[in-house]
């Protein structure tokens, strides 16, 4: 019994440390927190994306591992999905202009001038269905 504990121990601290560096690496290689923080125009709070990163992490990893669910009021969840709708769109739209898809696309489609209209409806759009989510199908 303690040596099928060990290797269920030992595989799920292997696997930890693939995902882990490999969201790491996806980090890094993209530039994504740099290219967020020129976007936001954010440099001041390095260490605060430092610390939101890490414990956002480690909470999420221990949450998705316990049975729980939160119960709170619907108002209590419009200022968490916005903060949430904000971030998601905030990284897809730095992932996307760190990959140069924007870019091209206005370039071809023609609509150069616009790409800060573009951003800002992304931006909007997760900001919105983050909000729906949060609201609607968390108390379902």
């Amino acid at each position: 019994m303690t040596i099928k504990i060990l290797i269920i121990f030992f595989i799920g601290i292997g696997g930890g440390l693939a995902v882990g560096a490999g969201f790491v690496a996806i980090l890094t290689v993209f530039g994504i927190i740099p290219r967020l923080m020129q976007i936001s125009k954010t440099y001041n709070y390095l260490r605060g994306y430092e610390i939101g990163i890490i414990s956002g992490v480690v909470f999420a990893s221990w949450y998705g591992l316990r049975d729980m669910t939160i119960h709170s009021s619907p108002l209590l969840l419009i200022p968490i999905g916005i903060a949430c709708g904000t971030f998601v769109g905030m990284l897809a739209a730095a992932l996307t202009e760190v990959l140069n898809v924007l870019p091209i696309l206005m370039k071809r489609v023609g609509f150069k001038e616009q790409l800060l209209i573009l951003l800002m409806a992304i931006l909007f759009g997760k900001l919105i269905g983050s909000l729906f989510h949060w609201t609607y199908f968390v108390h379902l």
